[in-house]
């Protein structure tokens, strides 16, 4: 998920016990076989963590591999579920019926007792990626200094991950990731998002702001959300890894689902828009033609003869489906003394003021 500095804590975990019951797990899976090099990222996900590491063997599945480790219980979780099985098997359907390069993954592990909670190893993949902290829309940055024609093609690669993604996977095999409830699809993935937010202001102080996006949603409820797709779910740069301007790797799968296509398309123009906001607050120009909301919308239509509709609506669910996040990412600070809740709870949400206008329609202009 997205965050900006100071980065807030996110583990109660030892590293090198976490290093040390890795290579205990590993040479159960491989017998004979050592993690070297194993690192913590700096980058590491506010929601799962992630270990890098060597293997040596003299046949190893894969010289480098990463780990994506499930949030750690003890650390005031950011989801209420980290459900590993199914992120796994996202990326195998991902794998087997489409071009997309996602990281080969290696292996499941269900048991949280090798390292306290389940995990699964992939392939790791060299390349770089657009920073969360500090964010790419900032001066300084790789993308930042790239050419226009460079964040062009790195904008046209990207949308045409999501074009691909929604037209190969067939119907069938992402009925898995069907969300509980009733009604269409749509309904059912707003319904997750209503129980996500109850369960976390459970206890604490509610959010105005999010319960009138809740309420404006529905006056702006699509006639036809359309033949739902298999949704990457975080559909955002920084979950590629770019081999130069090209996509390497596709990340973070733990907010898939099945749903319509918008859903990505809305999540991918304001996670952007989120990040050139707040450049913008600190008064530099970030990036206000990258990954346009009416550019992103063209692209992909050319790709698929899909025309995105109601997009004001899944801008808006973004913006509120971020908002929820940030929110359990300020009351986890909470929890462990980083801040003090304030007397107005929306003012832990960064983008408030985006998030209310686009609740109010004055947002796109």
């Amino acid at each position: 998920m997205a965050a900006t500095a100071p980065r807030p804590r996110t583990t109660t975990r030892d590293p090198e016990e976490l290093t040390r019951r890795l290579a205990a797990w590993l040479g159960t899976r491989l017998p004979g076989a050592k993690a070297v090099g194993v690192t913590v990222p700096e980058s590491n996900g506010l929601s799962s963590e992630t270990l890098l590491f060597d293997i040596e063997h003299p046949e190893p599945p894969a010289h480098a591999c990463a780990l994506r480790l499930a949030a750690d219980p003890a650390a005031y979780t950011v989801f209420p579920v980290y459900d590993m099985p199914r992120q796994y098997r996202t990326m195998r359907v991902v794998a087997e019926h489409t071009d997309l390069p996602v990281p080969k993954v290696l292996w499941l592990e269900e048991d949280p007792g090798p390292l306290g909670a389940p995990f699964f190893v992939m392939e790791r993949v060299e390349g770089r990626v657009p920073p969360d902290v500090m964010p790419y829309t900032y001066e300084g940055n790789w993308l930042h200094a790239a050419s226009d024609a460079e964040r062009e093609h790195l904008e046209a690669a990207t949308i045409g991950l999501l074009a691909r993604l929604h037209d190969q996977v067939p119907a069938k095999e992402a009925e898995f990731l069907e969300l509980a409830g009733e009604g269409d699809a749509l309904r059912r993935h707003v319904t997750a998002q209503r129980a996500y937010y109850e369960w976390v202001v459970a206890g604490l102080a509610r959010s105005p702001l999010i319960e009138d996006a809740f309420e404006r949603l529905e006056e702006l409820w699509p006639r036809d959300p359309g033949t739902p797709v298999l949704n990457w779910g975080d559909a955002r740069i920084g979950n590629v890894i770019y081999d130069g301007f090209e996509p390497a790797a596709v990340l973070d799968w733990e907010m898939a689902a099945l749903a319509p296509r918008e859903v990505d398309l809305g999540w991918t123009v304001y996670l952007h828009r989120f990040f050139h906001d707040l450049t913008v607050t600190f008064g530099q120009r970030g990036l206000p033609d990258f990954l346009r909301r009416d550019r992103i919308e063209a692209r992909y239509a050319s790709l698929t003869g899909h025309t995105p509709r109601d997009m004001d609506f899944y801008t808006l669910y973004a913006a509120l489906r971020h908002a929820v996040v940030m929110l359990r990412i300020a009351y986890r600070q909470a929890y462990f003394g980083e801040v003090a809740v304030p007397a107005d709870p929306d003012t832990l949400i960064l983008h408030h003021g985006s998030l209310r206008a686009m609740v109010q329609g004055s947002y796109w202009g």
